[in-house]
C-alpha cells in the first residue's frame, strides 16, 4: 500500500467530500463516523474514484474507538500517511441552555476524540513522514450565545475575513493540498504548525 489516509467524520459534509477528494491522491482511505449506512455510500464512491476504502463505523467520543480506528487501519494497510480530524458536530444551543451532557459529548468527540486518535497514530505518522489536520472554525470570533459550545471546542485564534462560507468540496480541495507533498514546507503560524519528525 503506497499511501493511506484516515478521515474522521466522513459520513457527511466536509468529511465526506474530503474522503472522496483524497481518493484521487491516496491508495487507501479509512473512513470513520457514527453512521455506518452513510459510510458505505462514501466507501463505494471512494472505490469508484480509485482508492481502497475501509469503513469504520464507530463513535470517537468513546475512548476505545480511537484505538480501534488506528489499530484496524494499521492491521489492514500497515501504514498511515495522513490523519484528518474532521468529526465533531457541536449543537448550536444557547450557553445557558446547554446541559452538562451536551458539553461533555461535544468535548469528547471534537477535542478528545481527535487528541486520542492523533496520539495513537503518531508513531505511524512519524514513520511515513505524514500529516495531521485538525478541523477548526471561526465560531470563536462570533460572540453569539448559541455559538458558545462551538467556539469552545473549535477554537480558531487567527483573525479571519470571511466573505462567504466554503462548500464542502472546496474545503476538501484545500485539505487535500495540506496533506500533499506540495505543502510539506507550508507554514500556517509557527505556534500552530507542527511537522511530524
Amino acid at each position: 500500500m503506497n499511501s493511506v489516509a484516515i478521515v474522521t467524520g466522513a459520513s457527511q459534509g466536509i468529511g465526506r467530500s474530503t474522503a472522496i477528494r483524497l481518493a484521487r491522491d491516496f491508495s487507501a482511505i479509512a473512513v470513520a463516523a457514527r453512521d455506518g449506512s452513510a459510510l458505505k455510500e462514501v466507501a463505494d464512491t471512494v472505490k469508484t474514484v480509485g482508492a481502497e476504502p475501509l469503513v469504520l463505523d464507530l463513535d470517537l467520543s468513546k475512548v476505545e474507538s480511537a484505538e480501534a480506528l488506528v489499530k484496524t487501519t494499521l492491521d489492514r494497510f500497515g501504514r498511515i500517511d495522513a490523519l484528518l480530524n474532521i468529526a465533531g458536530a457541536v449543537p448550536q444551543i444557547d450557553l445557558f441552555e446547554m446541559t452538562e451532557e451536551q458539553w461533555r459529548a461535544g468535548m469528547e468527540l471534537k477535542l478528545h476524540g481527535a487528541r486520542r486518535v492523533t496520539i495513537l497514530a503518531w508513531e505511524a505518522l512519524k514513520k511515513s513522514k505524514g500529516s495531521v489536520v485538525f478541523m477548526s472554525g471561526s465560531a470563536a470570533l462570533d460572540p453569539k450565545p448559541a455559538f458558545a459550545a462551538v467556539a469552545a471546542t473549535k477554537q480558531f485564534p487567527e483573525e479571519a475575513r470571511i466573505s462567504r462560507y466554503g462548500r464542502p468540496e472546496e474545503i476538501a480541495d484545500l485539505l487535500a493540498f495540506m496533506v500533499s507533498p506540495a505543502a510539506r514546507w507550508m507554514t500556517v503560524a509557527p505556534s500552530e504548525w507542527t511537522e511530524v519528525k
